[in-house]
C-alpha cells in the first residue's frame, strides 16, 4: 500500500483536530450529554469511518478496503469491551456523572497513545522478524482462552497499580473536575480522579496489548492499523452515555470476542507458517499451509458479532421475564386472596 506523506499528514491533522475540539468543548462545559447529542456525534463518527473505508477501497484497492473494515470492526468490538470496563471503573469509584465525560476523554486519549506506541513497535518487529507472527498468534490464542475462562470483570478496577497508589499516597474525598491533586492545609492530596485516571490508563495498556496483535492479523499496513484504531476510538465517549444500559445486556460479548481473537490467532499462525524462516520448523523453509482470505475474515467477524448481539439480547430478555414471573409467584404466595393476575 503506497500511502503518501500528504495522506499521513491529513490523517494525523484531522485526528488531532477532533481530539482538540473535544478537549476544548468538554473542558469549558463539562456535562452529561443528551441522547440526541450522543446519537448525532456517534452517527457522524461511524459515518466517517465508513466513508474512509470506501475511500480506501476505491483509491487503494478492494483488498485494502476489506482489510480496513475487518480491522475497524475488530478494534471497535474490543473498544466496546474496553468501554464495559470503563463503566465498571466509573461505578467502582462513584465518579459524578458530570465528570464522567472528562474522565472518558482522558481514557480515550491514553488508549490512542498506547496503541500508537504498540503500532509502531509492531511495525518494526514485523519488518525485521517474520517469526513475530508466531508470538502474536500464540498471544491471541492465550487471550481468547482467558476471556472464556474469566468473563467477570468486577475486579478490573481494583488492579495492582491502583492498590499501590492507595497505599502510598494521601487522598482527599473531594472531586474537582480533572484536577489530580489539591492542596489542603499546605499539604498536597490526590483527588479521586487520580485513581480513576490510573485505572483507565492501566486498562488501556492491557487492551492495547490485545488489540494490536489482533489488527496485525488482519492487515500488516501500519496506516490501516492506525486508522482502524483511531476510528474505533472515535465516538466511544458518546457510546458510553448512549448505550450504557445496552452494554450491560451484551452478556456474551466476551465469548464473541474470544472466538474472534482465537480465529485471528489461528490466521496469524497459518501466516507465520506460510512465511516461516525458523530453522527448527521445516528446515527454515516456508510451510505450504492455506491462508485465510481477508474476505473470509470479515465475514467471520460480522457473523460472530451479529450472533453475539442477538444471543445476548435474547438471554437478557428471557432472564428478565423469568425474574418477573418469579416475582409474581412470590407476590401471589404472600397474598393468596389476590389470585393470579389476568
Amino acid at each position: 500500500m503506497n500511502v503518501s506523506g500528504l495522506e499521513w499528514a491529513i490523517t494525523l491533522s484531522v485526528t488531532i483536530a477532533i481530539l482538540l475540539f473535544d478537549v476544548i468543548v468538554i473542558g469549558r462545559r463539562p456535562h452529561e450529554p443528551s441522547r440526541r447529542e450522543t446519537a448525532t456525534a456517534l452517527s457522524f463518527y461511524v459515518g466517517l469511518a465508513i466513508l474512509f473505508g470506501l475511500w480506501t477501497w476505491f483509491f487503494h484497492g478492494s483488498q485494502y478496503g476489506l482489510e480496513f473494515f475487518a480491522g475497524w470492526l475488530t478494534e471497535y468490538s474490543l473498544s466496546v469491551d474496553n468501554l464495559f470496563i470503563f463503566l465498571i471503573i466509573m461505578a467502582s469509584f462513584k465518579v459524578p456523572r458530570i465528570y464522567q465525560q472528562q474522565a472518558l476523554l482522558v481514557g480515550i486519549i491514553l488508549a490512542l497513545v498506547f496503541r500508537g506506541i504498540f503500532i509502531a513497535l509492531g511495525a518494526v518487529a514485523i519488518a525485521r522478524f517474520s517469526w513475530v507472527f508466531y508470538i502474536f498468534g500464540a498471544f491471541l490464542l492465550y487471550t481468547a482462552i482467558q476471556l472464556v475462562r474469566d468473563t467477570d470483570h468486577d475486579d478490573d478496577a481494583d488492579n495492582v497499580v491502583v492498590r499501590f497508589a492507595q497505599r502510598h499516597l494521601s487522598f482527599t474525598d473531594q472531586w474537582d473536575g480533572l484536577r489530580l491533586w489539591v492542596k489542603e492545609n499546605g499539604k498536597r492530596l490526590m483527588t479521586p480522579m487520580f485513581l480513576v485516571i490510573v485505572a483507565l490508563g492501566t486498562t488501556d495498556l492491557i487492551f492495547a496489548l490485545d488489540s494490536i496483535p489482533a489488527i496485525y492479523g488482519l492487515t500488516q499496513e501500519p496506516y490501516l492499523v492506525f486508522t482502524a484504531n483511531v476510528f474505533a476510538l472515535m465516538g466511544l465517549r458518546q457510546l458510553y452515555f448512549l448505550l450504557g444500559d445496552l452494554l450491560k445486556r451484551l452478556v456474551y460479548l466476551s465469548q464473541g470476542l474470544a472466538f474472534i481473537l482465537f480465529f485471528i490467532g489461528v490466521k496469524l499462525l497459518l501466516h507465520a507458517l506460510h512465511e516461516n524462516e525458523l530453522a527448527f520448523i521445516n528446515g527454515g523453509e516456508h510451510v505450504p499451509v492455506p491462508e485465510i482470505p481477508t474476505l473470509w475474515s470479515l465475514g467471520v467477524i460480522v457473523v460472530t458479532l451479529l450472533i453475539t448481539t442477538v444471543a445476548s439480547l435474547y438471554k437478557t430478555r428471557k432472564d428478565a421475564r423469568r425474574l418477573a414471573s418469579e416475582a409474581e409467584d412470590i407476590a401471589g404466595q404472600a397474598d393468596p386472596q389476590s389470585g393470579p393476575r389476568p
